[in-house]
């Protein structure tokens, strides 16, 4: 049996210690590597890796939101990565789910893949699932970023964008937001500040935002028509939109000609 991995983390020189930790581990591929926790998401739904090393601290979205977007009862087995022991370590030793303080020990990494390899043969799915739904129960407020297990909510109001998050409202205007990007059971609603992860899904976003200059243009992505800056057709026959901060996004062909017809443009 192959065991397909994916490294998380926002430090290239972590993801390098634990791919060649692995390299003499011949039962272990390595699938796919990611340095923030959106791309986590996205790889995590696509790539179905068996098993996930996954930083806690990253910027923006971390690894207990990426968890909590991927939903507990979809994540793979996953070996947390940590700079700091304060990160719920007593949670991770009552739920059985590993950890590695970062640098990373070589015995200590020998015994969590150990670990991680019987938990996967043994497929304890149900058993994962609530280890992980009552860690993400303990660790509220350990992460200094909001998470989606704080009630993130979200709605229009007066034309603003109500964000409601780990104790905060924020209140957004349409010209606040460049994008919006689907993450799992969640979106990530993208401002020139930060980022926040919403529950909520793209076809009520798309209708409560369309009267306010925003399109969908693919089926994980809507934008601010406002920021749009240039239109590419690529070789392969996609499209691509590029924003004011050069931010790339894809645009499907099914949404193409409603695109041009917005902003007036000739495809």
């Amino acid at each position: 049996m192959t065991i397909k991995v994916l490294i998380v983390d926002d430090e290239p020189l972590a993801r390098e210690g634990v791919a060649l930790h692995l390299q003499d581990e011949k039962e272990f591929s390595i699938v796919g590597e990611c340095e923030n926790g959106s791309d986590a998401i996205r790889s995590i739904l696509s790539l179905k890796p068996d098993l996930v090393f996954l930083d806690i601290k990253m910027p923006k979205v971390n690894g207990f939101d990426v968890v909590n977007a991927v939903g507990s009862q979809h994540m793979p087995p996953v070996i947390f990565l940590t700079a700091y022991d304060e990160y719920a370590i007593e949670a991770f030793n009552t739920h059985a789910i590993d950890y590695l303080l970062k640098p990373i020990d070589k015995v200590r990494f020998k015994e969590s893949l150990d670990h991680a390899r019987d938990q996967i043969l043994k497929n304890a799915i149900s058993q994962r699932s609530a280890q992980l739904t009552q860690l993400l129960s303990q660790t509220q407020g350990l992460s200094t970023l909001p998470t989606p297990t704080s009630q993130t909510s979200s709605l229009v109001q007066n034309e603003r964008l109500v964000i409601r998050s780990n104790g905060h409202v924020y209140l957004l205007k349409s010209e606040d937001i460049y994008w919006i990007e689907a993450e799992g059971d969640y979106v990530s609603v993208h401002t020139p500040q930060k980022s926040h992860l919403v529950r909520e899904t793209m076809k009520n976003m798309e209708a409560r935002l369309n009267e306010q200059g925003f399109q969908r243009v693919h089926r994980s992505s809507i934008v601010n028509l406002s920021y749009v800056s240039e239109l590419i057709s690529l070789d392969s026959g996609d499209y691509q939109i590029i924003l004011r901060d050069n931010t790339k996004v894809k645009l499907s062909r099914n949404y193409r000609d409603t695109l041009y017809q917005r902003l007036n443009a000739t495809p």
